[in-house]
């Protein structure tokens, strides 16, 4: 069944890219004015312990794992790029759907312009980050990072409601079916456990003694 009305294809792959766009907006101007107002490596408190600004250029993923493997991190966030424009062009006509690729996309593309274009260059740029929490990690990240995990939490979520990319539900027979294709297959197998070990007990022509 279907919850609302789907999107056409083009007003999904609209709606992505406006979103992606405007991600990717806030995330670079964000790191443009970390740059440029913030002392490199050195704790700004903004509320405390709560939030602080520390700006670092990261080589590596998160906590500087794989700083000497950054060509890895550029292949993968460019792998998720395409694989969500595919999925824009080809698949996504629910609006949730829609809303959440676009913002993960644009989460992606953040981090992977800082690969491509910031220092020390082509592909194996530092990523800007600014955003410390210690109270809550004692990672640093920075506004795409932000989208990045929350927007894959909520595609852990839209899958795990049974909502599929056209907008459609999936329904209970369909999701069991999945855990056990061969009792779907043959939905009178488990039925009656007795009457399969004897034939005759159900059968109204057999003569009693």
């Amino acid at each position: 069944m279907r919850s609302r009305t789907p999107l056409r294809k083009a007003a999904a792959g609209t709606l992505i890219a406006i979103l992606a766009v405007t991600v990717l907006a806030a995330d670079q101007f964000t790191k443009i004015l970390a740059i440029a107002e913030l002392p490199p490596e050195e704790p700004v408190p903004v509320l405390g312990e709560f939030l602080q600004f520390y700006l670092v250029r990261n080589p590596g993923a998160a906590f500087s794992l794989g700083e000497s493997v950054t060509w890895l991190f550029t292949i993968a966030l460019a792998a998720v790029a395409v694989g969500i424009v595919w999925l824009a062009l080809t698949r996504v006509t629910s609006r949730a759907w829609a809303v959440i690729l676009g913002l993960l996309l644009g989460g992606v593309l953040g981090n992977l312009t800082d690969r491509l274009l910031r220092a020390p260059g082509f592909p194996v740029g530092h990523v800007v980050d600014f955003i410390s929490t210690p109270w809550m990690m004692p990672a640093i990240y920075n506004v795409a990072d932000i989208f990045i995990v929350t927007m894959m939490i909520c595609v852990a979520l839209l899958v795990l409601l049974g909502l599929r990319l056209d907008g459609t539900r999936e329904t209970r027979a369909e999701a069991e079916a999945a855990v056990d294709p061969e009792s779907a297959a043959d939905p009178g197998a488990t039925a009656d456990p007795d009457a399969a070990a004897d034939p005759d007990r159900n059968d109204p022509g057999t003569p009693t003694r």
